[in-house]
């Protein structure tokens, strides 16, 4: 999850010279416009502003042209995994034993592994009562000190405590918008105790009369089940073909799924065509109504497990099963954000499979998920399809590592047939979950696939592969033992050894010379080295910058990854925006997308806006301002962004300029109940509370359960 997903220039380039005055005009205009705005007279949250893009200190970048008509997948595309039974029986029976197909639905004796005894759960301040009434409602009764009891019913559940390495069980309830939001209530299966996930640094921990309701992260209820930008979300990921929409007939939130199982369509996409071709015995070799998951790419393969099994940055709402994900979702935008890696791509956070992308058998090889994992039983098989024993059989990895398999303990130094002569006690040794804390075992097997390195992991703080058995031995000596057997280690990738060896006080040059390698081949280390590199040694619409540095930023604006091709001009962009020849190379590179302008523009926007954000938190309000004008001139309708450019204006007090802002954001999208709290803030900082009630009531009407809102709304009706 990135900064965008938790927060919800100064300059014209073609007229220099006058910029400073340009500056100086922006105030005295918005003073002057706006000084009539704070009357009670006013009472529209619609009002449209005349404020300019100038006076506001925005030139945006060429508008984006109309770009190729999608082929749109809809609802109604799909027929549920029942339609694939007639013909594909053994691989649906295979599927609805896996744990996708036991991923999720309703509750029931047979799916409930929390325990709804009615024993309640004792919080500093409160009660919480887990029970299971006659009539098989699932609920929890929540007595809280001074407020009336709450009854919340479960009306969905998420997992079933599958996983080796801890599983766990979430429960969602259905509220009054439409949403079904996740209960802050979490069971796991082998300490069999209820756990809370904390507001202080997201540690997990079990329930406890030193926690009140009001540490936990998800209390009041406020994560949605699907992905919707307007709230904090679980994505697409927990359940089939899930769609969150506005539906303004109805003025509440729709959710729709066809079932909280993980089922075929999940990974094929719709199935409506393909049933159709079947049934009228049309089926061709060349056509048979779904695409060929068998003959897709490395990363097409990798994207479709992705779909769920990463952490994404959305782009826009809207996106099922079969759609273009990376037009949806960037998948390493949030090492911009909250980074769920380390250097070398295991996890710091929470991101297991997807670091997949930093293994050596991805980038040098063409390894992907299913060449490890059968799709459809989740059981484990070797490259060529064969069954294997079970997750730790070395035949996942001495299908390609022929030379490993006759003597296994040639390579491993450990007697045959122990855990230890294993491939993946070495190598995909299983790893806590360090976004979480140590409390609770939420532990995954490393998908880096990384060499066994005990002091440089024990430096990254990791419970090494040696270590996980040989825990009376120092990493000192367990370094000299690796060493004995394998002489000096393989080096890491030049990416990932530059991100270790930078030290801010490095020199910009030195420091470019280490993060940026446009020739590097691993695209999740140049992200993470361009992302290091702007956060610690640019700054925004520097004076001077080397040409070299830029001369490597426009290589890297090459590269075939949308991402890193986004952020690398996001940080030409940021630092250099001022120049008009960098300016003019923005604009060729923006002509010249051609089918993924709308995929670039928004992942630069979010990388631009991200960083605003980032100098807001540090008080450096213009920067934020700079930065945030920045992002709007890539995409001047971006909502996002608006309200972050009303956040700064917000935090110098200029609540004329923020209101604008606000509204602006609000005319691009109607549905955003934050912009609409920020607005009615600025209208009750400007003495017009009657015009703030009336947008605090906007906000209600798209969150009605909205704590924020009823506080604002209480205060703005207040008699003066």
């Amino acid at each position: 999850m990135t900064l965008r997903q938790f927060i919800r220039s100064d300059r014209s380039i073609h007229f220099v010279v006058a910029g400073l005055a340009v500056l100086i005009l922006t105030l005295i205009l918005a003073y002057i416009f706006f000084l009539g705005t704070n009357g009670e007279a006013e009472t529209s949250s619609y009002r449209e502003t005349t404020v300019s893009l100038e006076e506001l200190g925005i030139f945006p970048l060429p508008p984006v042209r109309s770009p190729a008509e999608e082929s749109r997948i809809t609802f109604g595309d799909f027929v549920g995994a029942e339609a694939c039974r007639e013909c594909h029986e053994d691989e649906y029976n295979l599927w609805r034993r896996s744990t996708h197909g036991k991923a999720g639905g309703e509750p029931s004796p047979e799916r409930i592994i929390g325990r709804f005894d009615r024993i309640p759960l004792q919080f500093r301040d409160a009660e919480v009562v887990p029970s299971v009434t006659a009539e098989g409602e699932y609920r929890f009764t929540v007595r809280q000190t001074g407020l009336p009891e709450k009854v919340l019913k479960v009306d969905a559940v998420i997992g079933g405590g599958h996983i080796v390495g801890g599983g766990t069980q979430s429960y969602f309830s259905k509220f009054s918008d439409g949403t079904l939001r996740m209960l802050p209530f979490d069971f796991i299966r082998d300490e069999n105790i209820w756990f809370v996930q904390l507001r202080e640094r997201d540690l997990w921990t079990p329930v406890s009369r030193e926690i009140s309701l009001s540490d936990l992260t998800h209390w009041p209820p406020f994560r949605i089940l699907g992905t919707h930008s307007d709230f904090s979300n679980c994505q697409n990921c927990h359940g089939t073909q899930l769609l969150v929409e506005y539906d303004s007939a109805a003025a509440k939130i729709e959710t729709r799924f066809a079932t909280l199982a993980i089922n075929c369509e999940s990974c094929h996409g719709p199935g409506k065509r393909h049933v159709e071709l079947a049934l009228s015995e049309s089926l061709r070799a060349e056509d048979i109504g779904l695409p060929s998951l068998s003959a897709l790419g490395k990363d097409g393969s990798l994207n479709v497990c992705f779909q769920c099994h990463a952490v994404k940055d959305a782009l826009r709402d809207g996106y099922l099963p079969g759609m273009e994900l990376e037009s949806y979702y960037s998948l390493k935008l949030p090492i911009l954000g909250n980074n769920p890696y380390l250097p070398d791509g295991r996890v710091a956070s929470f991101a297991y499979q997807q670091n997949h992308l930093f293994s050596d058998c991805y980038l040098s090889g063409s390894m992907t998920c299913v060449d490890c994992h059968d799709p459809h039983s989740q059981g484990y098989r070797d490259i060529s399809g064969n069954a294997l024993n079970g997750r730790f059989d070395n035949g996942q990895c001495t299908g390609c590592h022929a030379g490993k398999r006759v003597s296994p303990e040639d390579h491993s130094h450990h007697v045959p047939d122990s855990p230890a002569s294993r491939c993946t006690s070495c190598h995909m040794p299983f790893l806590q979950h360090r976004g979480i804390g140590k409390q609770l075992k939420f532990a995954r097997a490393d998908h880096t696939i990384s060499i066994p390195r005990p002091k440089f992991d024990a430096m990254l703080g990791i419970h090494n592969a040696c270590a996980q058995c040989h825990a009376d031995k120092s990493a000192d000596w367990l370094q000299v033992k690796v060493e004995a057997w394998y002489g000096e280690l393989k080096p890491h990738n030049m990416g990932v050894e530059g991100i270790l060896k930078v030290k801010t006080g490095h020199s910009r040059i030195e420091a470019a010379e280490l993060l940026l390698h446009h020739d590097s081949q691993h695209p999740g280390a140049q992200v993470t080295g361009l992302v290091l590199f702007v956060k610690n040694f640019l700054s925004p619409d520097v004076t001077s910058m080397e040409p070299e540095i830029i001369e490597e930023l426009k290589m890297l604006s090459t590269s075939g990854d949308l991402d890193v091709k986004a952020l690398s001009l996001a940080t030409l962009h940021y630092c250099c925006g001022a120049d008009l020849s960098i300016r003019q190379f923005l604009e060729e590179k923006l002509r010249s997308a051609a089918a993924d302008e709308v995929s670039l523009r928004s992942r630069w926007t979010i990388a631009l806006d991200d960083l605003g954000s980032l100098h807001l938190a540090m008080e450096e309000t213009d920067f934020a301002i700079t930065v945030h004008r920045k992002a709007l001139e890539v995409s001047l309708d971006d909502p996002t962004a608006w309200l972050h450019l009303g956040n700064d204006f917000a935090h110098e007090r200029r609540w004329n300029v923020a209101e604008a802002c606000y509204r602006k954001a609000l005319k691009i999208k109607e549905t955003d109940v934050v912009a609409y709290i920020q607005l009615a803030r600025a209208l009750m900082a400007q003495g017009n509370r009657s015009a703030a009630s009336s947008a605090v009531r906007d906000a209600l009407r798209y969150d009605p359960g909205n704590s924020d809102a009823r506080q604002l709304l209480e205060a703005s009706e207040k008699p003066n």
